[in-house]
């Protein structure tokens, strides 16, 4: 028996949400300091290849994931500059509004991991009680 890797990869998401969320948080934190460049974490997909996980179909109605490893870091990294901010009179590079819709998605994002954990854990159990 397979080990199940959903668990894993929840984990694995979660902490990196943890750091976009510190990341994002420092960024409005520093709205309005002088020569702030804004940053960003990679894209959690980045982390992913980064983690060797591929996708591998065993039924063309199924998808699992091969051997995961939890090894590896999210890089944080300065974010592309936005066209309609661009860089302020004091060089800051943050857009607020930006900001608060990356805090809306990573909150989105985790409730989605944390449903989708607590479902599993609900299947696992009731496939246990039978």
């Amino acid at each position: 028996m397979q080990p199940i890797q959903l668990f894993d990869l929840a984990s694995r998401q979660a902490e990196w949400l943890q750091v976009r969320q510190e990341v994002v948080a420092g960024n409005i934190a520093n709205a309005n300091t002088p020569k702030y460049r804004a940053k960003d974490v990679t894209p959690f997909q980045a982390v992913l290849d980064n983690q060797n996980v591929n996708m591998v179909r065993t039924n063309p109605a199924h998808l699992s994931g091969s051997e995961f490893s939890t090894s590896g870091d999210v890089n944080v990294e300065e974010a592309p500059l936005n066209q309609e901010i661009g860089v302020q009179e004091s060089g800051n590079t943050v857009g607020l509004e930006d900001e608060l819709a990356k805090a809306g998605d990573i909150k989105r994002q985790y409730s989605l991991n944390t449903a989708l954990v607590g479902s599993f854990h609900r299947m696992m159990l009731m496939t246990v009680k039978q």
